[in-house]
């Protein structure tokens, strides 16, 4: 399968171009550029100008941005006011969380790109029509606003009631907004199961996020590094080669530690991944 990070990796850290060049030395065939402003600002268009040029001259494919999750740079500990959600039922308030994800959409115009991945809720959020409503509302004008862009939009599974797979499924019965799908297998790990969840998804999976969890905790484990790890990574293996020209294997996985050369450990990963 064709291998893909997300820079979720280094997400406490500013996105530099020395960064990615390091990424695309490891081999790394592209990435995912997770919009946390202290990470990647969207707002800052000198530093997306210059990340432009690097990509423009660079082999390493933008393959999605991951939609902000949080308004300010300290990744939402500013305040509840700092969460950028499509579920907020009052227009008024709603309205400025989706012009901050346009913020991000607009790199697009620097740096082409193909996909921006979306959560429906926040983790936890409990399933509510009002909120359904909501995000159907927020979608359709963030998917006009995306594909003039050359951008499609994917929703992700997370755990909440809103969108685990089966839910995301239930959206679009309700609401037939047309989106295609991120496949999170440690968010499925936490709900159904990642294989219940490939089963439902699997029509319309066009981007994976890769990492493993105790089953409780969204914790981001490397697979087949970390102990406590609960996916069953050969079973998971197949179904995710079984449609591998659909998608890429991409890792979204949460800094250690006790990881001192991180893309040295992805490498290793996609390795034994590619084992299984």
């Amino acid at each position: 399968m064709i291998h893909f990070l997300s820079t979720h990796l280094f997400v406490n850290h500013r996105l530099t171009v020395a960064l990615l060049s390091r990424i695309q030395q490891a081999g790394i065939n592209g990435v995912e550029i997770f919009c946390a402003r202290q990470h990647l600002d969207y707002r800052d268009k000198a530093q997306i100008t210059e990340l432009g040029h690097w990509f423009r001259d660079s082999g390493l494919q933008l393959h999605s941005l991951h939609s902000p999750m949080y308004n300010d740079t300290i990744w939402g500990r500013s305040g509840p006011h700092a969460v950028v959600t499509l579920t907020e039922p009052v227009k008024s308030k709603r309205l400025p969380m989706v012009e901050e994800i346009k913020r991000a959409l607009e790199i697009a115009e620097t740096i082409p790109f193909k996909y921006l991945v979306q959560h429906i809720g926040v983790s936890g959020e409990e399933y509510d029509m009002h909120k359904v409503d909501a995000a159907f509302s927020a979608l359709e004008e963030l998917s006009l606003f995306a594909r003039a862009r050359g951008v499609e939009v994917l929703l992700e599974n997370i755990p909440n009631e809103l969108s685990s797979a089966e839910r995301l499924l239930h959206f679009e019965e309700l609401t037939h907004v047309g989106l295609n799908y991120c496949l999170d297998t440690g968010h499925a790990n936490m709900k159904e199961g990642v294989a219940a969840a490939f089963e439902l998804m699997k029509d319309k999976i066009s981007s994976t996020h890769v990492h493993d969890n105790n089953g409780t905790d969204d914790v981001h484990l490397f697979p087949l590094h970390h102990e406590g790890g609960t996916v069953d990574w050969k079973a998971a293996m197949g179904l995710l080669r079984s449609r591998e020209n659909q998608y890429p294997l991409l890792l979204e996985l949460k800094e250690k530690p006790d990881i001192a050369n991180p893309l040295e450990v992805v490498l290793e990963v996609f390795d034994k991944l590619e084992a299984q």
